[in-house]
């Protein structure tokens, strides 16, 4: 986790690489930078000039000053002092400790100190909040004023006492320094709010981008996936049952044993060339020239052949077609993609099918899909599987339902429903 430059007491997100312009100007970069340094430098100028008038008082033959005012006073600026160090920590008890200084060197020190609760007040609303610089401002001008009412009272001068009239203008004088002290700290603080929510907000932002551009990413490979599926799977069962049908008749019929493995070389160079457009997509750049040939997804056009390809590998389908089909190309590759599997899923574990039946209805607002057959399903066949997985994200994208099981005379039944309107409305709000 890494600290907010622009406010350091709060941190950047982790993983978020926000670039926050640098403050302008070498030194104020390196006194951002050591924080520790800056805090013992002000208390030591503080310090020293604190020290330094009271010696120069001290010094003057026509004032008298008692030795405990000088002990007194000198303990209580070097506890100032030090107090102000830790002011970015603990603000409140730096701040109750410059309270503590002022009314206890009162005697000794005379009107209230100037520079001391100032510095503190300004670090209260810079490092803890506006309404606790508020509250710090009231209880400091009223120790400004005890300790004021203090010095008028115990101080004895051989000339030039302090009257009461000097006091108050003295008091007047502290109280508006407090006052320009906390608008200044205000405002500084208020800047600072708003350029951190603003880190934030960018943080939020490049958060949620990541996560979009993760989304996206598992959205297309689990379209890939499906893809992939729907050409592996779909393949490898027509040549699978093209070859055992073509070596079961090798003997009694080798001409349509020669044309059932000419049927197995033909789906598997289709698959190969559907695969290798595929991975070739994946793994050349948008840039490349030489980039593969781009074909047209599969559609409802195409499933005259599909269901040929299926026909020659001993599955008796029949397309039935009802309604005016739809023009959507999305629409139509998850119709083409369903009545794939479900003839594949057919093909793989229906056992002595007679007839199975595919029927597309195009109506106004809905497409149903539905394809069912009349054999037995092999023991060892199993209705889950990537295959179902597939068609019901096919489905769910256009906003559609999906039922697939056993019919109640025997045989299988799938049933795909989608809704072009409502799909794409959803993509234009989207868009």
């Amino acid at each position: 986790m890494t600290t907010n430059s622009v406010y350091p007491d709060r941190h950047s997100p982790v993983g978020v690489d926000l670039r926050v312009p640098r403050p302008p100007g070498v030194v104020r970069r390196f006194w951002a930078r050591h924080p520790k340094l800056t805090d013992a430098l002000i208390a030591f100028i503080w310090w020293f000039f604190a020290i330094g008038f009271s010696a120069l008082v001290a010094i003057i033959p026509d004032i008298e000053i008692r030795p405990w005012e000088v002990i007194v006073g000198s303990v209580m600026l070097t506890v100032g002092a030090v107090a102000l160090f830790f002011r970015r920590r603990r603000p409140w008890l730096v701040l109750g400790m410059t309270w503590v200084v002022t009314i206890v060197a009162a005697p000794a020190m005379g009107l209230p100190d100037v520079a001391l609760i100032p510095i503190a007040l300004y670090a209260l609303v810079i490092y803890k909040s506006v309404r606790a610089g508020w509250i710090g401002f009231g209880i400091s001008v009223a120790a400004g004023t005890i300790a004021s009412v203090l010095a008028s009272g115990l101080q004895r001068r051989e000339i030039d006492p302090t009257p009461p009239v000097a006091a108050g203008s003295g008091l007047a004088q502290y109280a508006i320094t407090l006052v320009i002290v906390m608008l200044i700290a205000v405002n500084i603080r208020n800047r600072r709010d708003y350029v951190a929510s603003l880190i934030d907000r960018a943080a939020t932002l490049v958060r949620e981008r990541e996560q979009l551009a993760k989304l996206a990413a598992l959205d297309e490979r689990s379209r890939i996936a499906r893809e992939m599926h729907d050409i592996v799977s779909h393949s490898l069962t027509v040549m699978v049952t093209l070859a055992e049908g073509s070596a079961a008749i090798t003997s009694t019929d080798p001409p349509r044993a020669v044309e059932g493995m000419r049927l197995v070389a033909e789906s598997g160079r289709t698959a190969l060339t559907d695969m290798r457009r595929m991975l070739g997509v994946l793994s050349e750049t948008p840039n490349d020239e030489q980039g593969p040939a781009l074909e047209p997804q599969p559609d409802i056009a195409d499933l005259p052949a599909l269901i040929e390809r299926f026909r020659s590998a001993g599955l008796p389908v029949r397309l039935t077609t009802r309604g005016r089909a739809t023009a959507d190309p999305a629409e139509q590759l998850a119709i083409y993609r369903i009545v794939q599997e479900s003839l594949t899923n057919a093909l793989r574990h229906a056992v002595g099918p007679t007839t199975v039946d595919v029927d597309l209805r195009f109506r106004r607002g809905s497409t149903t899909v539905t394809v069912t057959n009349d054999g037995a399903m092999a023991p060892e066949a199993s209705p889950g599987g990537h295959g179902l997985v597939g068609m019901r994200e096919r489905v769910a994208l256009h906003s559609g339902r999906l039922v697939s099981g056993p019919l109640a005379g025997g045989g299988w039944r799938v049933e795909a429903v989608l809704h072009p309107d409502q799909h794409a409305s959803e993509k234009a709000t989207i868009s």
